[in-house]
């Protein structure tokens, strides 16, 4: 567990930056594994997804533990999952990547939006996709799913740490999430990966820039020329960035 609460200022910052740049920064730091393989937006995202960890783990369903009636115990984690996670918080499920079965469906995910999610992030299937697709909240899943949960998946713990997806996820560690997928940023670093990548974006920018004018990404991309570095304080300057 931690006790680090994101600030709004570091979650405008990170909302300003792609998953990329994350991923960069993070790997120089020797972490290589933060990128949640195999989950894709429900619908295109127009801003990025920034919230800390409220996590729920799933296990395999053993027949006899996992009738339809375990619904009507209004403790039931996956239900209870729902109407605790904490308003700017991310739901994030370990379903133990199977999308064959539904971790959730676009009534648990409505009601997480209604609550003050900053979104859903799931390694397993969503079930009424199209549903959910239209909410007003950021949701990731590895596929659409019709069957529920209770044929493949027991909700287990909450708020506990976590595989997603192959990513490690602990409680309180950030989600940022746009439309090539989600990183994990462990808590301890977010503030510092926040001003870092909004350097980087800025660069990329200025690059990107260069390369459409024509230039060579040769000693451009990345910076190893001091004209390039020089032409980009320049840059900075006349754009304000």
């Amino acid at each position: 567990m931690t006790g680090y609460v994101l600030s709004t200022e570091t979650r405008e910052k990170l909302m300003k930056v792609s998953t990329a740049s994350v991923a960069t920064a993070l790997f120089k730091r020797g972490l290589r594994s933060q990128f949640i393989q195999g989950v894709r937006p429900v619908s295109h995202m127009s801003a990025n997804m920034v919230g800390q960890a409220f996590t729920l783990r799933y296990i395999p369903a053993r027949e006899d533990r996992n009738p339809i009636t375990v619904f009507r115990d209004p403790e039931h984690p996956q239900r209870h999952a729902v109407e605790t996670c904490p308003p700017g918080h991310v739901l994030v499920m370990d379903a133990r990547k199977d999308a064959r079965a539904a971790t959730a469906g676009s009534i648990l995910v409505t009601r997480l939006a209604l609550r003050g999610a900053a979104g859903v992030v799931s390694d397993g299937g969503f079930r009424d996709c199209e549903g959910i697709g239209k909410l007003d909240m950021p949701s990731y899943c590895a596929n659409p799913s019709a069957p529920t949960n209770l044929t493949l998946h027991e909700a287990i713990d909450i708020n506990v740490p976590v595989s997603c997806g192959d990513a490690p996820v602990f409680p309180g560690d950030v989600l940022l999430g746009d439309n090539d997928g989600v990183m994990v940023i462990p808590a301890h670093l977010v503030e510092e990966i926040a001003d870092e990548c909004l350097g980087m974006e800025s660069f990329e920018d200025f690059v990107l820039e260069q390369v459409l004018d024509g230039a060579s990404i040769i000693g451009l991309y990345p910076a190893t020329k001091d004209e390039t570095l020089q032409k980009y304080e320049e840059w900075r300057k006349k754009n304000e960035r």
